[in-house]
Order: structure tokens, then C-alpha cells, then sequence
């Protein structure tokens, strides 16, 4: 068996999981979120991370379609308007999350929002955890995060 993907020690990133799982609860019992509804605004409250970023993520990766799904090269797949990729499929399962769910907007949302939080843990409110949140390879962190800077640059922020 594996250990938590969020370590007791590291207080912060256990009470991300648990956020993560109180929000997908919580957009749950409310039903599907109807679209004038601002998701962005409310995970990015809930998590702390800037909710224009995550509009940007989601208008880079899928032009904002909720139902969008990608099929890479090393065949895993990305999900949803944020592009979720599988591998975070039986993380996101051991916190109630299922696949299908992703294609909801309203919880692709959060569940963007909780994984770009997990990078600023990491990385501090920097470009570096916006381009992390793609890759961590370098050369594809860098360039992604020069993408949504240019997202965000094209409606007139992130100067």
C-alpha cells in the first residue's frame, strides 16, 4: 500500500485533500452548476489561488469546453475544460472524485484549483507552480507557463 498523497506531517497539503473532497461534496448535494454560476471565482476562493489563472488554464487547454477530452501520446488522457490528466485518476477516486465527474465544469474547476494550489505549495504564488501545474519537466513547465501569461497578456492582465 502507498502512503497519503498528502503526508500528515505537511499539515497543509492534507487539509487540500480534505478540501478537495468538502467542495466535490458540496457541488454535489447542490447539483449541477448552472453556467452563469462563477466556478472560477468560487474554487479559486476555496483554494486560494487566483481565479483569472484558472480561467486562463481553461480557456489554454480546451477553449473552456467542459466535455473536452485529449488523448496523449504515452496513453494517458486529459479531462474536462482544465485538462485533468488520468494519471490523477486513483488520487482523485480515493477522494471521491470519479473520472466522469471531471466533465462537470463547476468541479473540473475545483479540482484545477486544488491541483494548482498543490503546486504553489510547492513552489510559492510564481510562474514556475502556474507552468508545474502542465509539467515538471523543465523545458514544458516554461514554456506553459509563457502560454497562459500570454492568455492572461490577451485580456489585458499579467503584465
Amino acid at each position: 500500500m502507498t502512503a497519503s498523497p498528502f503526508p500528515r506531517s505537511r499539515g497543509v497539503s492534507a487539509r487540500c485533500g480534505a478540501a478537495l473532497v468538502a467542495a466535490v461534496c458540496l457541488l454535489c448535494s447542490a447539483g449541477n452548476a448552472r453556467a452563469d454560476d462563477d466556478c472560477f471565482a468560487r474554487a479559486g476562493a476555496y483554494q486560494g489561488v487566483n481565479p483569472l489563472v484558472l480561467r486562463a488554464i481553461a480557456w489554454y487547454e480546451s477553449k473552456g469546453n467542459p466535455s473536452a477530452v485529449h488523448r496523449n501520446a504515452d496513453g494517458s488522457i486529459d479531462v474536462g475544460q482544465s485538462q485533468i490528466n488520468s494519471i490523477h485518476f486513483a488520487e482523485l477516486r480515493r477522494y471521491g472524485v470519479p473520472p466522469g465527474a471531471l466533465k462537470d465544469a463547476c468541479v473540473n474547476t475545483y479540482v484545477a484549483a486544488w491541483m494548482l494550489k498543490q503546486k504553489m505549495i510547492r513552489y510559492g504564488n510564481t510562474w514556475h507552480a502556474i507552468g508545474a501545474y502542465h509539467s515538471e519537466t523543465p523545458s514544458l513547465r516554461d514554456k506553459y507557463a509563457r502560454s497562459i501569461h500570454a492568455v492572461l497578456a490577451s485580456w489585458g492582465m499579467g503584465k
